[in-house]
């Protein structure tokens, strides 16, 4: 493999793009749909007093929402279009090997999404005047926003150089990145609604005569409860999961007042096995639990575990991909076109 030829296919691919009208087409109604996002996000953040990371927050999983959307239309024929044009052929009898042919799909198809991503940023910049918002935060939500952008990018590349058809393999990666999700959100909720433990809770008796709480003994019921906990690694692979869960969050008297910090804190209650619940109205009412932030602190992050998962759904694409796009090809499709 070369450097050289790895920017050559790739400055050739987005030559082809920056041709196109609609590609600036594509961008203004992106920044426009920014405009607006921010626009709305102040104005809901408006009546609070105190600075908080609510409007970068929303800022940030409006854009992972539009990259997840747009990247599988820029990536999802970079392979079997060329196939189907009768341009690939040409540049397989060349000095590009299958790994400059792919990595430079790759960089070209990453390229285009981090353009999106350039543009996003100064909303972001702006998202970041509603306070609370640190540097470490920035940083680490651009980070995780440009590893999404790499992800979807080699499933889209994986899948256009396994299935022939360019419009097939456009709609296996939005369906790809829909079961992330989507369908990933799906078997969360169905899986933890099926595995049922029982779980006792415990309260006062009362006085039937007085209306008064029997302060000596203790009532009990058992129940049924979800075990999320058993099927939390589902919610991890979540992009938004990821970006959330990932991304530092800032804490005002324990709570989370952001919307990473939000979705975080849900994620990590999932790990927790449910428990005896103790309503006790002779001292304090229901148990006073852990704050939000002590929750986050005792539970393990998920974002790793979903990152990772990620990354081996889109090299095991990416790798089918090359050895089907290696020449001589062994095995291809019926009425692939070779030249």
């Amino acid at each position: 493999m070369s450097l050289a030829r790895i920017t050559t296919i790739a400055r050739l691919e987005l030559t082809q793009r920056l041709r196109s009208v609609g590609w600036y087409v594509l961008l203004g109604i992106f920044a426009l749909l920014l405009i607006g996002i921010t626009a709305l996000a102040f104005m809901v953040f408006s009546f609070q007093d105190q600075p908080n990371a609510g409007v970068y927050s929303i800022v940030v999983n409006f854009v992972l929402l539009l990259v997840v959307l747009v990247s599988p239309t820029l990536s999802g024929n970079a392979i079997n279009g060329d196939r189907d044009a009768a341009t690939l052929a040409p540049v397989q009898v060349t000095a590009a090997t299958t790994g400059d042919i792919m990595l430079g799909k790759l960089l070209a198809a990453v390229a285009t999404g981090s353009a999106f991503l350039l543009i996003a940023v100064p909303f972001l910049l702006i998202g970041m005047l509603g306070g609370g918002v640190t540097a470490g935060m920035f940083f680490v939500s651009i980070l995780v926003l440009l590893a999404e952008i790499i992800i979807v990018a080699a499933i889209g590349v994986g899948l256009s150089g396994l299935i022939a058809r360019p419009l097939f393999s456009i709609a296996a990666t939005y369906l790809a990145v829909a079961a992330l999700v989507i369908g990933t959100l799906i078997a969360f909720g169905l899986g933890g609604a099926a595995i049922r433990s029982d779980v006792t809770h415990y309260e006062r008796p009362w006085d039937e005569t007085t209306g008064e709480p029997i302060c000596d003994s203790w009532q009990e019921y058992t129940y049924e409860q979800p075990r999320f906990d058993l099927v939390w690694g589902f919610l991890a692979a979540n992009p938004f999961v990821v970006l959330a869960d990932a991304t530092p969050t800032d804490f005002v008297d324990g709570r989370p007042n952001d919307l990473f910090g939000q979705i975080k804190v849900g994620v990590r209650m999932t790990q927790l096995p449910p428990e005896a619940d103790r309503w006790d109205a002779c001292d304090r009412g229901w148990y006073a639990g852990p704050t939000p932030e002590e929750q986050i602190e005792g539970t393990v992050p998920s974002w790793f575990a979903g990152l990772g998962l990620q990354v081996l759904i889109a090299g095991g694409l990416f790798s089918g991909a090359w050895a089907r796009t290696r020449t001589p090809a062994r095995h291809l499709p019926p009425g692939t076109r070779i030249a």
